[in-house]
């Protein structure tokens, strides 16, 4: 299997040394902030793997097609996080034409953790206010986290709650608010952690990365995943459940 990896910064490059030790060829890592591009490969590949930035989504819909391998789409993995509603219904579009795992954290234990707030909010949030605090690394561009997001569209998949970013001033809290707060310092690899505040009691759900391997883990898995499909638009709940 040949792949490409969009984004050369340290997941790039975690994402390259774990394909190669699973037998998966990167056939190129693309940079485009050295004006570099998918459309610069030569030859095939089975999928591209995208860490890099929402700017670059045009550069993978321009190269939908061109990729393939036997009259078969490329596939594609992509893990950015920050995209409008727009790009997003972008990544809808191209997942007509070709197979793609669109999603905010590919680590196993995060997706676990989403899927147990789906359970238990419901129980929990007449009685409870809902929090979210993530902590990432320094240069990280996007706040909240698009894990952050997640988790909150998680707890409140109907759109019922405001989701409060951050808080400052007066701001008296509101019964149907999730706020959500961000940190960001040091070489945090991102920790979430969400709260549920009652009268006399809290519960707190916490996921703490200590390396980005889990994410890499996470996105060769999802490659392996998206490479048998058709077309269509998944998540890593499909691929852990394939």
């Amino acid at each position: 299997m040949d792949i490409a990896i969009l984004g050369c910064g340290a997941m790039g490059h975690i994402i390259k040394e774990m394909a190669e030790n699973d037998g998966i060829n990167v056939a190129a890592m693309i940079e485009p902030m050295n004006g570099e591009s998918l459309a610069d490969i030569e030859g095939n590949v089975d999928a591209v793997v995208d860490f890099s930035n929402p700017a670059n989504l045009q550069m993978m819909i321009d190269f939908a097609g061109k990729g393939s391998r036997g009259g078969k789409p490329a596939a594609f993995i992509i893990a950015t996080t920050g995209y409008t509603d727009e790009q997003t219904a972008r990544i809808a579009e191209l997942s007509k034409t070709a197979p793609v795992v669109h999603t905010s954290n590919f680590s196993f234990g995060v997706n676990i953790v989403e899927e147990v707030l789906r359970k238990i909010t419901p129980v929990l949030r007449d009685n409870f206010d809902m929090e979210i605090v993530e902590m990432h690394h320094n240069r990280k561009l996007d706040a909240p986290s698009g894990t952050a997001l997640m988790l909150a569209n998680a707890m409140d998949p109907d759109g019922e709650y405001n989701k409060v970013l951050g808080r400052s001033g007066s701001c008296k809290r509101d019964k149907k608010d999730i706020g959500i707060s961000a940190i960001r310092g040091g070489n945090a690899a991102g920790t979430h952690t969400v709260i549920y505040a009652g009268e006399d009691e809290i519960i707190e759900i916490t996921h703490r990365a200590n390396s980005r391997k889990i994410f890499a883990t996470g996105a060769i898995r999802a490659v392996s995943f998206a490479v048998k499909q058709e077309n269509g638009l998944f998540d890593m709940h499909d691929v852990l459940n394939d």
